[in-house]
């Protein structure tokens, strides 16, 4: 029997929820087959809607609670059911630590059969305060009637939701968002209608959440239009933290937020930013973690599984602008790092040398190649370190580690799914010794984690 036959589209269904998915689903399961319940908490008895049938499992929406979960609460923010940027928001806190660890626990149990059940996998690490935390906000610009918007996308829709306030974003990015919209719509700019016309796509926000400065970036289809020099006054009297204001231009049909021509319009080229003893310059298109009072924790975590007395080598793969390997920095005896793009790596050189750290080694490329380079000149690193994207370790660094094998490996996930499949292929060279979940984005569902191995 095909699932298609056992349940069809609009039908409706009487389900118990086992748990929660990685995009913060319920799962529940009907005559054996999975249903991903949109808004269904574990434990929880629902009749489903289902508005989606897939070969192996469909996708439905809450219509009734029967029995509802003690970890469900009213959301805060009154657009989230809309909006889609969280996931989190109708469970508690506390509930949401849990639930976070417990995706962890799943993907292990699906990747690492047999060792699963042994694998210590710690509480969750939450924030004091989880609301406010985002250093930076990127919202789209549309007029559709008389009105400039700016906003995020409703999930899985055209529909461009106008955003007042935001209950994760910092409050520095909301009041200066909120107020270039108002200037665009009396100033009467151009706004980019999504196609081919207008002038203004997307305004941009970062605070420096330590020292309180702001960016404030428009993305605009063309350099010059009318009107500008006065919006750039205009703009300069929002907020005297705004330090910066920057123009970027993206004319090509694309949903990529940045163009490659980037223009300082009036102030500093950067905004200064502080994590724990280290200070970083960031640029318009600079990589920053979204949440810098968690990245410190996260860092912190780093440094705890690396263990480092002062004579270790460490490598630091996948580096960015250098932030974890500068934070070992102060402890290893010498730390090299890599990344493809090479404006990371210029940004990561310049990081060293405004430390002072002259022990610090950057590189373009990618790490298996630099590692089997170092390897042949008899390199090996005592601890290598990795903070991959979303799609896990490459095939091939995941075999050049495993011929390298560093005796101690630190390796820091935002994708429970990826994480396991590879700590299936590492743990035929690799202990695991303990797995560090951290929350660097309450309310949403994404959970970062850091695992420490080590050599068998």
């Amino acid at each position: 029997m095909t699932q298609q036959s056992i349940m069809e589209m609009g039908q409706k269904l009487n389900i118990t929820i086992k748990r929660l998915g990685i995009n913060g689903e319920g799962i529940g399961y009907y005559k054996r087959n999975v249903v991903f319940v949109k808004g269904a908490l574990p434990g929880e008895d629902v009749i489903a809607q289902v508005t989606k049938v897939n070969r192996n499992f469909a996708e439905a929406e809450v219509v009734k609670i029967h029995k509802k979960s003690p970890i469900r609460q009213t959301p805060p923010c009154p657009v989230y059911e809309e909006c889609g940027g969280c996931q989190l928001q109708h469970i508690t806190y506390k509930g949401q630590l849990a639930a976070k660890r417990d995706v962890i626990v799943q993907a292990l149990t699906k990747y690492v059969k047999s060792q699963a059940n042994k694998i210590n996998v710690r509480p969750t690490m939450g924030m004091e305060d989880p609301w406010h935390y985002r250093n930076k906000s990127q919202f789209q610009v549309r007029k559709p009637g008389n009105k400039v918007l700016a906003g995020l996308y409703s999930a899985n829709s055209h529909k461009l939701l106008n955003i007042e306030e935001c209950v994760v974003q910092h409050p520095a990015t909301t009041k200066v968002t909120t107020a270039t919209k108002r200037i665009l719509d009396e100033l009467n700019i151009p706004i980019y209608d999504g196609r081919s016309k207008g002038i203004v796509r997307t305004i941009v926000v970062r605070t420096g959440i330590k020292t309180g400065e702001v960016q404030l970036v428009l993305i605009t289809t063309r350099k010059n239009f009318p009107k500008k020099e006065v919006l750039v006054e205009r703009l300069k009297q929002i907020d005297p933290a705004v330090v910066s204001i920057v123009q970027n231009i993206n004319a090509e049909k694309t949903s990529l937020i940045f163009g490659d021509e980037t223009y300082t319009l009036t102030g500093k080229d950067t905004i200064h930013e502080e994590l724990g003893e280290l200070a970083f310059d960031l640029s318009a298109r600079a990589f920053f973690q979204l949440n810098p009072t968690q990245t410190v924790h996260l860092y912190n975590e780093i440094k705890k599984a690396a263990a480092l007395t002062g004579k270790e080598t460490v490598v630091d793969a996948y580096c960015g602008v250098g932030t974890i390997g500068l934070w070992l920095a102060k402890d290893a005896k010498e730390v090299r790092g890599m990344d493809i793009i090479p404006e990371s790596i210029q940004d990561a050189k310049l990081n060293a040398k405004k430390h002072g750290f002259d022990h610090v080694k950057y590189v373009t490329g990618s790490a298996e190649e630099w590692l089997a380079k170092w390897r042949k000149e008899k390199f090996v690193p005592d601890v290598l370190t990795v903070d991959p994207p979303r799609t896990g370790l490459a095939p091939s660094l995941l075999n050049t580690i495993l011929q390298v094998k560093p005796k101690r490996f630190v390796y820091t996930s935002c994708n429970p799914s990826t994480l396991a499949k590879d700590l299936q292929e590492l743990t035929k060279v690799y202990d695991i010794q303990y797995i560090q979940p951290i929350d660097m984005f309450p309310q949403t569902a994404h959970v970062e984690s850091v695992t420490l191995l080590t050599l068998k």
